[in-house]
């Protein structure tokens, strides 16, 4: 937790006025034993009842005192507590936001998705704690302690000998538990992992039937979250009791030989000063409690704050320069040189990848499922570094680009259609405002998807839900094309992005793109789709077997003809031999 202490820094004014404010009427709750002693020995045993109501007078005021003083130490803790969690929030946000995609596969989602939620709450609980109890719990300990020894020395050794019982009782409690708190901050990420997979694979699990097995696989997960739960809450139930069974046995024992004391007049104790001992040890045993109590909520805040902090330790393994470098106009739009890459130890995903698109020129990619086609398109967008050889964009070395640089010149339209809840606008300029109303409907034309956003009866401000749910998955891939589109970039990458559409659409679409004059990537299935590329890229298990025209792969790579031979007919590719002749 301590390094977490920064954000405290901002609030310097908070955590040191709220806890004076809390000292403050934690004095004010130990003057109150005296004054009621006040009052029983002398107003009340004397009849007295003006000085009974000059007493009760100073009660009352030091009630309500100590109510203002508690309000603002609340009030400080709150706006500490609140501000902390918020930048805490944010800066986890634009951390997690920085790390490349090699981290977050190893995190996941739903890891990330707890830390910046439940975690961050633990910690943001501890914060107002900190101001609100922490001073105030040990002050009324050892100030009671201290109170009951001016009293009565020989009786203060009862509040010694309860207070070394309850922490002897809280140490093996708090202990356990600490572990049990951990364990279920753990299970909490399975069952935000489940909970995650479950609603974005709501169609999958009832295409399937399988509503019944995911049910299971929940409630598995859930009943270890119990299980520890109820074994901490059943540890920490121990605590109260057994405390205030030390209490009560401390009452009997102040009651009992004080009031021997008061019969003999040892110490001078009288039945005020006994009154006074009672409420000491009262107040001691509360503060005790509440000292169990803030153990439990700093055992979940440092679990917590361990895994924050491990997310924050957690540095992306790639990093870029801040200046763009020199590029050479002659220089080809993409080259990969003898490129290799692995997402792990294991098995190289793409081994020994060489080719050159020059620019303005169209590269298909073809190969079979785990080819290695979409990892070509990961590296040339750099959301991974390539483990053996370079690649270089314009004639720069990828690596020697800022990433927003780099952004700019490479548009990847991925597999799947994201779409951001929001305005389709919004969704199309993605926060930039330098992209005009006339960019977005010449994108949208070029995306084929002008002949259902047209139909919108808000035009550009038509909202879009979560997931743009409110669109059939076409719609959503030509949107997601035409965002990209507006963006201007030198490379449009198309990585299967098309294969919701049908024939007809899908070849409007690459012809549109065509008469832009952008460098494009198509990465597909469909040999149609590539077959007017310059130049066609053939993979298999992440080597290239092929690289050429579409006539050229028909004639020298078989693996290449073996695909068309699963979409056309013999007669379809002879014909189609015979035309390049």
């Amino acid at each position: 937790m301590l390094k977490l202490a920064r954000y405290l820094k901002e609030f310097k004014l908070n955590i040191t006025l709220g806890p004076l404010c809390k000292l403050t009427e934690a004095i004010f709750e130990l003057i109150v034993p005296l004054v009621m002693a006040e009052i029983i020995d002398t107003g009340i045993a004397e009849r007295d009842e003006g000085y009974i109501l000059k007493n009760g007078i100073i009660l009352v005021i030091l009630a309500v005192c100590g109510l203002l003083f508690a309000l603002i130490c609340q009030y400080m803790a709150s706006v500490a507590s609140q501000g902390v969690g918020t930048r805490l929030r944010s800066d986890l946000y634009s951390h997690i936001n920085s790390l490349s995609y090699k981290e977050l596969d190893r995190l996941g989602t739903s890891a990330l998705i707890t830390r910046i939620t439940n975690d961050v709450n633990q910690v943001q609980t501890a914060v107002a704690m900190l101001i609100r109890l922490v001073v105030r719990a040990p002050f009324l300990v050892i100030g009671a302690t201290i109170m009951s020894f001016s009293i009565s020395p020989r009786l203060s050794l009862i509040f010694f000998g309860s207070m070394a019982a309850i922490v002897l009782i809280m140490y093996p409690i708090m202990k356990v538990t600490v572990k049990l708190f951990k364990k279920q901050q753990t299970s909490l990420d399975g069952i935000s992992r489940i909970t995650r997979e479950n609603l974005s694979g709501v169609r999958v699990v009832r295409a399937f039937s399988r509503r019944e097995h995911e049910k299971e696989r929940f409630e598995k997960e859930a009943e270890d979250y119990r299980t520890f739960a109820v074994k901490a809450g059943r540890i920490n139930a121990l605590l109260n009791p057994s405390i205030f069974v030390v209490v009560n046995v401390a009452y009997l024992l102040i009651v009992w030989i004080g009031g021997g004391f008061a019969d003999t007049g040892t110490d001078g104790l009288t039945a005020g000063k006994i009154i006074a001992l009672v409420n000491y040890m009262t107040q001691i045993s509360l503060a005790l409690v509440v000292v169990a109590n803030l153990v439990t909520i700093f055992t979940k805040a440092a679990a917590s704050s361990a895994r924050i902090n491990e997310i924050f330790e957690t540095k992306p393994s790639m990093t870029a320069p801040e200046n763009a470098p020199k590029t050479d106009i002659n220089a080809p739009a993409v080259v990969f040189d003898n490129v290799s890459f692995s997402y792990s130890a294991g098995e190289k995903a793409l081994e020994n990848i060489s080719f050159e698109l020059k620019r303005g020129e169209t590269l298909g990619i073809i190969g079979g499922t785990g080819s290695g086609k979409s990892t070509v398109v990961n590296l040339m967008c750099r959301f991974y570094d390539a483990t053996g050889g370079s690649i270089k964009i314009n004639g720069a070395d990828i690596r020697s680009y800022p990433f927003e640089e780099l952004r700019k010149i490479i548009a990847p339209v991925p597999q799947k259609a994201e779409l951001l809840s929001g305005t389709l606008r919004e969704n199309m300029t993605l926060g930039r405002h330098d992209i005009s109303d006339e960019q977005i409907q010449t994108a949208l034309s070029v995306a084929q998807a002008k002949e259902f956003t047209d139909e919108l009866e808000d035009g550009l401000n038509a909202k879009i839900l979560q997931g743009g749910k409110n669109f059939s998955g076409g719609q959503k891939q030509r949107l997601t094309i035409a965002r990209a589109i507006a963006h201007a970039p030198e490379i449009l990458i198309l990585d299967d992005s098309s294969s919701a559409l049908d024939y007809a659409t899908d070849l409007k679409l690459r012809k549109a793109i065509g008469e832009l004059s952008m460098t494009c990537v198509i990465v597909s299935q469909r040999a149609n789709s590539i077959l007017h590329a310059d130049k066609i890229l053939v993979l298999d298990d992440g080597k290239a077997v092929g690289m050429g025209t579409h006539s050229e792969l028909l004639k020298n790579c078989p693996v290449y003809r073996e695909i068309c031979l699963t979409q056309y007919s013999e007669k379809e590719i002879a014909e189609m031999e015979a035309a390049d002749e």
